[in-house]
C-alpha cells in the first residue's frame, strides 16, 4: 500500500448532501456548490483530517450513485473548473482527494445500453432489487476500458485514489483486470472496495485492492457499547487483527450509508468510548462529515431514507450549532494523539482485561505502546495492569493519573515509549 494512505485520516463528505443540491437532475441550470467545500477545508485540516474521501460528484440522475456519466460532473454541483478548484485548494492545504466510483451499475440513461447485464429473461439485471441500478457487464471487455479509462482520467487531474462502491457485487477478477494498468500509470494511486461481510482478505487479495471497508468492527463497536458486551467486541478484534496479514482495512464509526452514531448510541456517554477505539485500534479511520459535531440521524428503508444522515452543512463553520463544538474539540484531541503515533496504523492489538462493561486494548509496535481503558460501568473501575512507565495522553476531558480507577461511563488512553 502506498505510504500516504498509512498515515490518512479521512474525512468523509457526501457533496450532494453537504451543498444542498437537488435531490435529482433537472433542465435548470446548474450552480457552483462545489466551491463551497473550499470554505471548509481549513475545518478539516484542524479536525485532524489529512485527506478527503468524496462522495458521488459526477453526472447522476438522484443521488449520486446512478451514474449517467463518469467523464461530466454533477451541474448539481457546478463544472469542471469548481472541481479543479476544490482540488488545487485541497492540495495547497496538503489534503488528498479520493472518489467515490461506481462501477458495479449505472443509470437507466447510462448512454451504452451494450453494456448492461441481460438476464435470463432478456432483460437487464438490476442492483439489489432497485429498478433504476442497472448492472454493467464486468466480463463485457469494453467495460474494463471504460472503467479503468475514468480511473486514469480523474488520477491525470488530481485526485489519489478511489473508493469503489458496491465492490462486493463485482467479481474480483474484473479489479485484477483493471487495476495494474491503473497502477502502472499512477504508482501512488490507492482503491478502497466497500465490501459489506464475507471474506474482506480473500477479496482484498483476489482483486488487488489496498483496503476494504470494516463493516464488522463497526457494528461490533456500537453493538458491544450498547449492549454492555464487550465480549462481542473482544471477538470482532481477533477478525480484525487476521486482517493485517493481508492488507490494512479502512475503519469507521459512520458513514453515508448507516444510521449516525449519536442517534445508534442508546447512551450517549458512550459515544468517547467509541472514537477513541477508531483512534487507537489499526486500520485507516475515517470520520464523517457531521459527526464531529456529534449530528444525529437515523436511516430508513424507504425512498429518501437517506435524507436524514446526508444533510446539508452552512456556508461557514460559524454558523454551526454550539452545542456541536465539544465534540469536535474531542475529535481534534484524539486525532491529534493518533497523528502522534502514526504506528497504530500497523499495531498488533491484543484485550489484556476483558468483562461485559470494562476492557483493556494494548497495541503494541516497536515504537511503542498504547493502552486504551473502557468503562461503561455506573461505578469507577479499577484495571489490574502494570501502568508502570505510561502516561496518559487521552481522557473525555480532565486528566486521570495511570493507574486511577476510570470513572464511570468514561475512558482512558495511556502510552508508553521504549526506553
Amino acid at each position: 500500500m502506498v505510504r500516504w494512505a498509512e498515515h490518512a485520516i479521512f474525512w468523509q463528505v457526501y457533496p450532494l448532501g453537504f451543498t444542498g443540491a437537488p435531490r435529482a437532475l433537472s433542465d435548470a441550470p446548474g450552480d457552483h456548490r462545489l466551491r463551497r467545500l473550499v470554505d471548509w477545508l481549513d475545518y478539516a485540516v484542524e479536525l485532524g483530517c489529512s485527506a478527503l474521501l468524496l462522495g458521488p460528484v459526477f453526472l447522476a440522475e438522484t443521488h449520486g450513485y446512478d451514474t449517467i456519466d463518469h467523464y461530466r460532473i454533477d451541474p448539481r454541483l457546478g463544472e469542471d473548473e469548481d472541481f479543479d478548484r476544490l482540488l488545487s485548494a485541497a492540495h495547497e492545504r496538503g489534503l488528498r482527494i479520493v472518489l467515490d466510483g461506481v462501477f458495479n451499475h449505472v443509470s437507466r440513461k447510462f448512454v451504452h445500453r451494450e453494456w448492461l447485464r441481460r438476464g435470463p429473461d432478456g432483460g437487464f439485471e438490476v442492483f439489489e432489487g432497485h429498478q433504476h441500478l442497472v448492472a454493467l457487464d464486468h466480463g463485457h471487455p469494453a467495460v474494463a476500458e471504460y472503467v479503468t479509462g475514468v480511473l486514469n482520467h480523474w488520477l491525470d487531474r488530481g485526485v489519489a485514489g478511489w473508493r469503489l462502491d458496491a465492490a462486493y457485487a463485482v467479481p474480483p477478477e474484473f479489479w485484477r483486470k483493471v487495476l495494474p494498468a491503473v497502477r502502472q500509470r499512477h504508482p501512488e494511486s490507492w482503491f478502497l472496495g466497500e465490501i459489506l461481510h464475507g471474506d474482506y482478505a480473500a477479496y482484498a487479495e483476489r482483486g488487488g485492492l489496498d483496503s476494504v471497508t470494516q463493516y464488522e468492527l463497526w457494528k461490533a463497536i456500537w453493538s458491544s457499547l450498547n449492549d454492555g458486551n464487550f465480549f462481542e467486541l473482544a471477538w470482532a478484534l481477533k477478525r480484525h487483527a487476521g486482517l493485517l496479514e493481508t492488507f490494512v482495512p479502512q475503519t469507521f464509526i459512520g458513514n453515508h450509508d448507516v444510521t449516525r452514531l449519536a442517534t445508534r448510541l442508546t447512551d450517549e456517554r458512550h459515544f468517547g468510548h467509541a472514537l477513541a477505539l477508531l483512534a487507537t485500534l489499526r486500520g485507516i479511520p475515517s470520520i464523517y462529515y457531521g459527526d464531529e459535531q456529534a449530528f444525529r440521524g437515523l436511516k430508513e428503508e424507504r425512498e429518501g431514507g437517506d435524507d436524514a444522515i446526508r444533510p446539508a452543512f452552512p456556508r461557514d463553520p460559524a454558523e454551526l450549532a454550539p452545542h456541536g463544538w465539544p465534540t469536535y474539540r474531542l475529535h481534534q484531541r484524539l486525532m491529534g494523539m493518533r497523528r502522534r503515533h502514526p504506528w497504530l496504523v500497523r499495531a498488533q492489538t491484543s484485550v489484556e482485561h476483558l468483562t461485559n462493561r470494562a476492557i483493556a486494548l494494548r497495541a503494541r509496535a516497536p515504537e511503542g505502546e498504547v493502552l486504551t481503558l473502557l468503562n461503561t460501568g455506573d461505578e469507577p473501575y479499577r484495571f489490574s495492569l502494570d501502568f508502570n512507565g505510561f502516561s496518559v495522553i487521552g481522557t473525555p476531558s480532565s486528566q486521570e493519573l495511570p493507574g486511577s480507577p476510570v470513572p464511570g461511563h468514561s475512558w482512558v488512553v495511556l502510552a508508553r515509549t521504549p526506553r
